[in-house]
């Protein structure tokens, strides 16, 4: 396997697991009682999928790749953080200025959440990357 493909798998993978945890059971009740009806009683899957690929595609191309040719993990784990902070940011300060229910206290539970994650799933791509290839 490539260096690419196996960044790719680590991240496609590791985020939604870690992600499942954190929303289905340390948060759920922050979101929920946040946001209320406003949940959809089932996610829609394929749209959970495509965005998982396409944030795996950006960890692997703009964190994990460049760590892994450093020979790095701290660029890893800086450059994951960065990529985190501004996706998520884009993400809930979209929301909070423009959804009625959306709160900063969750905007800034969810940007820290997705900061740490991205930071945290690309130093662990990072490491398996770099002990396979």
């Amino acid at each position: 396997m490539t260096r690419p493909l196996i960044a790719f798998l680590c991240v496609f993978i590791a985020f939604p697991a870690i992600d499942l945890v954190w929303l289905g059971y340390i948060a759920h009740d922050i979101y929920r009682s946040r946001l209320g009806a406003l949940i959809a009683p089932k996610p829609v899957l394929w749209a959970a999928i495509v965005f998982y690929a396409i944030y795996a595609l950006g960890a692997v191309w703009f964190a994990v790749l460049p760590a892994v040719n450093a020979h790095n993990w701290r660029l890893a784990l800086t450059q994951g953080a960065a990529l985190g902070f501004v996706a998520y940011a884009t993400y809930d300060l979209t929301n909070y200025a423009t959804l009625r229910h959306w709160s900063l206290s969750l905007s800034l539970i969810d940007l820290a959440w997705g900061t740490v994650l991205t930071a945290l799933v690309a130093v662990i791509a990072y490491g398996v990357t770099a002990a396979l290839t």
